[in-house]
C-alpha cells in the first residue's frame, strides 16, 4: 500500500521530530522512514540527496511528490496550504 504522506527522518533530528508531530496534529498518519535505524538508510539518504533534498532530512513527500524539508513544510503550514495538500492526497479527511 502506498502512503499518501511519507517522511524520511533521523531519530536524532529535532526538526524531524517537529515535522512528525505537526503531521500527527493535523490528523495525518505518514509513513516514517528513520534513516539512521534502517538497514538501507545510507542508500536512501544518498538517493534523497540526488533528488535535491538538502538537508537530506526531514524530506517530506505528499501524494508522491517531494514537498521539501522542514522550512518548506512549516511555510506551507503557516500559509494554510499544507492541510489542503494533505486533504487532496487523501492523507487526512476533512
Amino acid at each position: 500500500m502506498k502512503k499518501a504522506a511519507v517522511i524520511f527522518t533521523k531519530s536524532s533530528c529535532y526538526m524531524c521530530h517537529s515535522i512528525k508531530v505537526l503531521f500527527y496534529e493535523l490528523g495525518a498518519s505518514p509513513a516514517i522512514h528513520e534513516l539512521d535505524q534502517e538497514g538501507s538508510g545510507r542508500e536512501m539518504e544518498g538517493a534523497l540527496q540526488r533528488l535535491g533534498c538538502t538537508p537530506s532530512v526531514p524530506a517530506v513527500f505528499i501524494g508522491g511528490k517531494f514537498v521539501g524539508s522542514a522550512e518548506e513544510v512549516i511555510s506551507l503550514h503557516i500559509n494554510g496550504s499544507l492541510k489542503q495538500m494533505l486533504i487532496d492526497a487523501k492523507a487526512i479527511w476533512f
